[in-house]
């Protein structure tokens, strides 16, 4: 494989670096080589937050050309929007959990809540393969990323990468309790339709 090109990006706090860790380290136990950057200086803050990750033998470096993205990975319907603008090629994917974490603009009413049909309607005119995400009664909003790696994991939307190389990864960075929880949902979520 010559390369393949994910951007994952969210709102701080919603787990994008866990969710960034998890691929970079289901890609490695894979044995594919593997290259990623995170930006966290706004999580704290609740600002945008990505993560670039690229894989391959024809690698060299760990950020993304923009409008060069095989996969993109949101947590949010406004930065779902803003990564399918800066970093969607023509028949890209993306994987999206529908929540809503309305931006300083959009709290000022200087701006609109983006629209699911605003989603819908850009990747349509980029033929971009969609998948939105939501979890009816989720027990805890923290794990919207894991309902995203079970969509990822079961569409197999990264190439060579399966299954169980998620649970491995999963199981390498959570403990116990955590990790069974995360577990539970991910396997839930594969064995129905979503």
């Amino acid at each position: 494989m010559q390369s393949f090109n994910i951007f994952l990006i969210g709102v701080g706090g919603q787990g994008i670096g866990l969710l960034s860790e998890t691929i970079m380290k289901a890609i490695d136990l894979a044995e594919y080589k593997v290259k990623g950057v995170d930006t966290h200086g706004l999580a704290q803050r609740g600002g945008t937050v990505s993560s670039h990750i690229r894989m391959g033998d024809q690698v060299f470096s760990p950020l993304n050309r923009t409008k060069n993205v095989d996969l993109i990975i949101a947590l949010e319907r406004h930065e779902a929007l803003r990564g399918i603008n800066l970093f969607a090629r023509q028949q890209s994917t993306l994987v999206y959990y529908d929540a809503v974490w309305q931006p300083l603009n959009v709290r000022l009413r200087k701006e609109k809540q983006i629209e699911i049909s605003q989603i819908s309607d850009s990747c349509q005119q980029k033929q971009i393969k969609e998948y939105r995400i939501f979890v009816e009664n989720l027990i805890d909003s923290r794990m919207q990323n894991v309902a995203l790696l079970a969509c990822i994991s079961k569409y197999n939307l990264i190439p060579g990468i399966s299954k169980e190389h998620y649970i491995n990864a999963l199981s390498d960075i959570m403990q116990e309790n955590v990790l069974n929880k995360n577990l539970e949902l991910f396997e839930n979520l594969i064995n129905k339709s979503i």
